[in-house]
């Protein structure tokens, strides 16, 4: 009886061992059956219809970006017209000036006491002048009665001319000691705001040293160093329209000169477009902007959907379900209306077919070959689980290998 009873529990044991080790078995023919299975296919990337511009051919308005500063087409700077110390100045940066007004004055103290000196230099120049003409007529009279000679006359008629070309110089070294009085009177040249203050009263200026800097700037000029090959397009009388720092609507503007020199150095050639009057604008500011060259029709795309990190320009265009990858040739760019709106555009010469659905740059980086699904209409939901649809496939292929490991 217990030989019969060691040899079952021997039995049970190979059959429970053998169990285990079937089992086993069976669990790794799933694992490899299963990391031989292909992979299943990731979800479609979800998109919105903003996603995606239709390629056509548009209207568009060629243009050329431009940048530069902001420069007063009147400016005056008064300068000392004399060297002397400056008395007072009753202007300062922000105050309104008027042509001709009396903005300082510098000290008249030396140039009073030359005046004066001057005009005594005078006045014995005129006496002499008398003395030299009575003297002359006396001897006008000896020599018609015979007291004296002729050469005697001819001294007298010389002297009374060194005595007037003498009065003649007084009088005008009076003028210039005068003249250099008034210089010393500070006026504004032209209307309106003053900008710089440069010397303080107190301070002794020299000749053309600068005191005051107006500003006109009811006249306001843009300065744009545009490209030679791209100034023969620009023409006197186009419209534009900038950003200018600082305010909050853009500005209108239009070509009113050409340079007919370049730049040195740079080559440039340098356009001025006077700005509509607009108040906050300023001397100095920048602004950037696109100069309108002409309007025609192009098979143009928003110029979002253009990407540059390779190294040629390239779109994204859904093709049979699937992101394709397409390589393109640009041409001008400008401004469109894509779906009743105003975008920046640019022409694709080649690469992209009339009619094709490409992605806007808003969409991200998508992979050639991503399998995606454009919605009928825009939904919030859906675009705000775009991230997470970018995430579902490494996420899928993750979670099916790790079951079929965890399979029986």
């Amino acid at each position: 009886m217990k030989r019969w009873m060691k040899w079952s529990a021997v039995a049970l044991a190979v059959l429970v061992v053998g169990g285990f080790g079937a089992r086993a078995l069976k669990a790794r023919s799933q694992q490899l059956a299963a990391a031989a299975a292909p992979a299943s296919a990731p979800p479609a990337l979800e998109l919105v219809a903003d996603d995606v511009v239709t390629l056509r051919a548009v209207p568009m308005t060629r243009t050329l970006g431009i940048s530069g500063g902001l420069k007063a087409v009147n400016t005056a700077v008064v300068k000392a017209r004399v060297a002397a110390e400056v008395k007072s100045l009753t202007v300062r940066e922000g105050d309104t000036v008027k042509a001709g007004q009396l903005i300082g004055q510098l000290d008249t103290t030396e140039f009073d006491l030359r005046l004066r000196q001057a005009e005594q230099t005078t006045a014995a120049s005129r006496a002499q002048v008398d003395i030299a003409r009575r003297a002359l007529e006396n001897n006008r009279a000896l020599v018609a009665q015979g007291f004296i000679s002729p050469t005697a006359l001819e001294s007298s008629v010389s002297n009374e001319a060194s005595a007037q070309a003498n009065y003649q110089a007084a009088t005008a070294a009076t003028e210039l000691a005068r003249k250099a009085r008034t210089d010393a009177a500070l006026t504004a040249p032209i209307s309106g705001v003053v900008s710089q203050r440069l010397a303080q009263p107190g301070e002794r200026v020299g000749l053309d040293a600068k005191i005051i800097e107006v500003v006109d700037l009811s006249r306001i000029e843009m300065e744009a160093a545009v490209a030679p090959d791209e100034v023969g397009a620009v023409q006197v009388g186009q419209v534009a329209r900038l950003e200018v720092d600082g305010l909050p609507q853009p500005a209108t503007a239009t070509v009113v000169r050409i340079n007919p020199s370049t730049q040195a150095g740079t080559r440039s050639v340098m356009v001025y477009l006077a700005l509509a009057p607009q108040a906050g604008l300023r001397q100095g500011l920048f602004a950037r902007g696109r100069i309108e060259l002409q309007r025609g029709d192009a098979l143009a795309a928003p110029l979002s959907t253009v990407r540059v990190d390779q190294g040629k320009p390239y779109v994204l265009a859904v093709e049979s379900g699937k992101v394709a990858l397409r390589t393109v040739e640009l041409g001008a760019r400008g401004e469109a209306a894509f779906n009743g709106r105003s975008e920046s555009a640019v022409e694709l010469k080649a690469g992209a077919a009339s009619g094709a659905m490409l992605l806007r740059g808003s969409v991200g980086a998508v992979r050639d070959g991503t399998a995606v699904r454009v919605q009928a209409t825009a939904a919030a939901p859906a675009a705000a689980a775009r991230p997470t649809a970018l995430a579902l496939p490494t996420t899928t292929t993750t979670t099916t290998a790790a079951s079929a490991s965890a399979a029986p």
